[in-house]
């Protein structure tokens, strides 16, 4: 078969003046996309790199291969960017691995996938979401601590981008303990994300990470705790943490919680897996209060990063190597479509 890998490659070039310094952060490097091309030739299939935007399409409709790997995050701020490769590959009748555009859209959405979570009967934080004025905020941010209390929160509370992925925007100074913080922190995501912001209680539990596999039924391949290596009750998963996990958490596979916890997890995440319509792969977050776990969000296009991704990390603890994850998925997906694996 011929497999062809949609991708977006982390570019080599200095970020824009004024962008965060985590502008590029969801992007891979050659490296993973190597490894994951090494993983499928492994299996027998031809594979083309076919990277993301112009280029991916101008590979298309010249030679459209029978099947692709998608792995593309879509760049910009739109929060449909990571639905753009599979809306595309529909039009064209190109089947391809992984959720649909409707999943990838609401998925990134973190406002959106709280609202179906809850729907589903799924425990999630608290929280609101402000929406960024129309031109750069020069108001008094003596305004903002009274939208704590107006939407039934009390500090401290964890602010996010809503629409970000590999934890951009959530820095360790995104934990608000003190009403002063609040604006200033708000408004610093607004101008540089530009998009909504969600407001959220601040859980101080035990992090863990669920990884989840297949269709009809999916399975979870396993769970790890984030453990941090100086104890703390104000733990943030942050951006400056996941570049520096080595030396700041540890990782816990499978988590050393009790039955009824993990119990728990396993069905709350195959819940939410099935509410959000994802196929084939997905990783979810949570953190647990007082033995229930809080979904926190979901990711159905998880990292593979053969060295750091949470989902890799996840399969080695668990006697699932790099390249039979990624074989895993595609079969997942040949079988969801009843196609044979050739």
């Amino acid at each position: 078969m011929r497999i062809g890998i949609a991708f977006d490659l982390k570019p080599s070039e200095p970020l824009p003046d004024g962008a965060p310094d985590d502008l590029h952060e969801e992007f891979d490097s050659p490296d993973t996309i190597g490894a994951i091309a090494e993983a499928l030739r492994a299996r027998g299939h031809t594979v083309v790199e076919l990277g993301g935007g112009q280029p991916l399409i101008e590979a298309l409709l010249k030679q459209p291969p029978d099947f692709v790997f998608n792995f593309s995050e879509g760049r910009g701020v739109s929060r449909n960017r990571e639905a753009r490769v599979p809306a595309l590959l529909e039009m064209l009748g190109i089947p391809y691995t992984g959720s649909d555009p409707l999943t990838l859209a609401l998925s990134l959405d973190k406002d959106f996938t709280r609202r179906i979570a809850t729907d589903a009967g799924i425990e999630i934080p608290k929280g609101f979401v402000l929406q960024p004025p129309a031109r750069l905020y020069d108001g008094e941010f003596a305004e903002f601590p009274a939208l704590l209390e107006a939407n039934g929160l009390t500090l401290p509370v964890i602010l996010k981008p809503t629409c970000e992925g590999s934890s951009k925007g959530i820095r360790d100074r995104c934990l608000i303990e003190t009403a002063e913080a609040f604006g200033p922190m708000v408004v610093e995501l607004w101008n540089a994300y530009q998009q909504p912001v969600l407001v959220e209680e601040f859980i101080a539990g035990d992090e863990v990470t669920v990884g989840i596999l297949g269709n009809d039924p999916p399975e979870v391949i396993g769970m790890m705790r984030v453990v941090p290596k100086v104890k703390t009750d104000r733990f943030v998963y942050s951006l400056e943490v996941k570049r520096n996990y080595a030396a700041l958490v540890d990782y816990e596979c499978p988590p050393q919680l009790p039955g009824g916890v993990l119990r728990d997890l396993e069905q709350s995440a195959l819940a939410a897996y099935e509410a959000l319509g994802c196929r084939d792969v997905a990783r979810l977050d949570y953190r647990i209060r007082d033995g229930v776990p809080v979904f926190i969000e979901i990711n159905p296009l998880p990292g593979l990063n053969p060295i750091s991704s949470d989902l890799v990390l996840i399969g080695n603890a668990m006697g699932i190597p790099h390249a039979e994850l990624v074989q895993r998925i595609f079969r997942a997906a040949c079988d969801r479509l009843g196609r044979t694996e050739i």
